[in-house]
């Protein structure tokens, strides 16, 4: 990105951190001792290893929260009020303003949330919406669902999000202009672009935003992994799902804020969309019992939301501490730079900590097969994220035959390691050490 350069982040009384323009950085000596294994708090006064560590723990976080929470549900219980209700309207205002939208419609799910914006926007057959082949399904499976064609762009290698260039590159050779707006050489129509800010990590949104502004698309986020992360535009910082005509979030229980089930949130800058996105929630309903369109059962839950509104104000902190754990590994891996290649994060000079929030951290080396079960063999869970691009899953052959050989490649490579803000800072050692085992 032309707007990232060479940062000298430091100052006079402490360790320095320089971040150069290839997302390389180079930690001073002080910083380097900062970050040494003989710096780092212990967890107990034995040298003890853990036996078993999970890939992701959601027992530990609750134990922490069980009394908060137990007596949010509670509430809910006593007012006998269990679906939509003031509990999600509040967390709807809440969601709203953390991402600078106008409207925040709350969802059952991630999925519905993404269904409900293609149904608002009369999305269907004969319309087509671009997206990456290298994310989870129901990006490019709700596109299906509607009745349009889900079409692929390939990925950044570096950071496995969306490649503007390459999204550029498809508008020029593979559409034209019509009367109904850009469309492909068969005449389908392009209804949107979904970036996906996968893992944590924003989009060069600028890049897109523009190549989209020309062509009159709209742009609909899939930040389902990324809320609170904040992308340094041009103008301004923004916040990840706020930053165009719409987005949407999923709230999974092992999302940086899960819920205890699935739910999910649409967001939109224009109000009267947000509307209609409310009425069709409730199977188009409005006012009760008249239907002027067909809408779904998207509707979240009381009791989602009164556990995600006490979630909530840990999000900030809950989000540093996966950063944290991720620079951990990031100086434990270094060394092995030519075996291993490590999450990018492109807006680190201007943003530090807030500019991933590492919902994952994901590794890439030809060896993934055998790290994963060396690590099990050590009892560490990992987990792949994804095995299998979009275009090669089965359900999408009807596509026809298709080469993105970024995301093919990522698919061959890709191994999550345990990243949650419970993490001891002895369960880190684990993992690095049982890593670099492997690796030596």
């Amino acid at each position: 990105m032309s707007h990232i350069s060479s940062v000298d982040r430091s100052d006079s009384a402490g360790p320095t951190t320089t971040i150069d323009a290839s997302h390389t950085v180079t930690y001073s000596d002080a910083t380097q001792k900062c970050f040494a294994p003989e710096s780092w708090a212990s967890d107990s006064s034995d040298n003890t290893r853990v036996t078993k560590l999970p890939f992701f723990d959601l027992k530990t976080q609750f134990q922490s929260l069980r009394e908060e929470i137990l007596a949010e549900i509670t509430a809910v219980c006593d007012a006998q009020a269990f679906v939509l209700g003031p509990k999600v309207e509040s967390f709807e205002q809440q969601i709203a303003q953390l991402c600078g939208c106008d409207t925040a419609v709350a969802a059952s799910s991630g999925t519905d949330a993404e269904l409900l914006i293609l149904m608002a926007m009369g999305v269907g057959p004969g319309d087509a919406v671009v997206t990456t082949p290298f994310t989870f399904f129901s990006t490019a499976g709700c596109v299906a669902r509607v009745g349009a064609k889900p079409l692929f762009v390939d990925i950044d290698p570096a950071t496995m999000n969306l490649d503007p260039e390459k999204l550029g590159k498809f508008f020029e050779r593979e559409c034209r202009e019509s009367p109904d707006g850009l469309a492909t050489k068969d005449g389908l129509i392009i209804r949107a672009v979904i970036p996906v800010h996968l893992f944590g990590l924003c989009c060069d949104m600028d890049g897109i935003r523009e190549l989209c502004r020309q062509r009159r698309i709209p742009v609909i986020e899939d930040a389902a992994q990324a809320l609170g992360a904040k992308y340094p535009s041009k103008n301004r910082v923004e916040r990840a799902g706020g930053m165009s005509e719409f987005g949407f979030f999923s709230f999974y229980p092992t999302k940086n804020l899960g819920a205890f089930g699935d739910a999910g949130m649409a967001v939109a800058r224009d109000g009267e969309f947000g509307r209609k996105l409310k009425i069709l929630r409730n199977h188009g309903m409005d006012p009760r019992y008249y239907h002027s369109e067909i809408g779904g059962n998207f509707r979240m839950d009381a009791i989602q939301a009164a556990v995600l509104l006490r979630k909530l104000p840990y999000l900030e902190q809950w989000s540093k501490r996966r950063w944290e754990i991720a620079q951990r590994y990031k100086y434990a891996f270094a060394k092995f730079s030519r075996k291993i290649m490590l999450p990018a994060e492109p807006y680190a000079a201007q943003l530090g900590s807030e500019g991933h929030i590492y919902h994952q951290f994901v590794i890439r080396t030809p060896a993934r097969d055998s790290l994963r079960e060396h690590l099990e063999e050590q009892g560490i869970g990992t987990e792949i994220y994804y095995p299998v691009a979009l275009h090669q899953q089965k359900c999408f052959a009807y596509l026809g035959e298709m080469k993105f050989p970024e995301s093919e490649r990522a698919a061959a490579e890709c191994l999550a390691l345990p990243i949650y803000p419970e993490l001891t800072d002895q369960q880190i050692d684990r993992v690095t050490d049982s890593v670099a085992q492997f690796f030596n």
